[in-house]
């Protein structure tokens, strides 16, 4: 299952209302670190399939959901379920990392 692109609008339906735990990716097309993480991404969205939904968010395009949130840097991770934000953590890791923070919050 290939990451997914969500907006300001399509947040709450894709987001906040999905069966499935949500990876929200908040990125910008300018930010170095956002592109390197983002092969590692689809990687894990093939990898996990079904058990989280990864989406990403282009904080320039739809600036209200990371406001909303109090997004201040990016790449910032943040994971939903049932409509809650259960995590969040920022800056790029590796797949590694990234698997385990999901692991932690029993995802994976």
């Amino acid at each position: 299952m290939p990451t997914h692109k969500i907006t300001d609008e399509s947040f709450e339906s894709d987001v906040l209302k999905s069966d499935t735990p949500v990876l929200v990716d908040f990125w910008a097309e300018w930010c170095g670190p956002c592109k390197q993480i983002a092969p590692i991404l689809e990687e894990v969205a093939e990898g996990l399939g079904d058990k989280v939904k990864i989406a990403k968010l282009n904080i320039e395009d739809s600036p209200m959901t990371p406001s909303r949130f109090g997004v201040r840097g990016i790449p910032t991770f943040m994971l939903f379920k049932n409509g809650q934000m259960t995590a969040m953590k920022a800056g790029i890791m590796p797949k590694a990392k990234l698997l385990e923070w999901l692991s932690d919050n029993s995802i994976a």
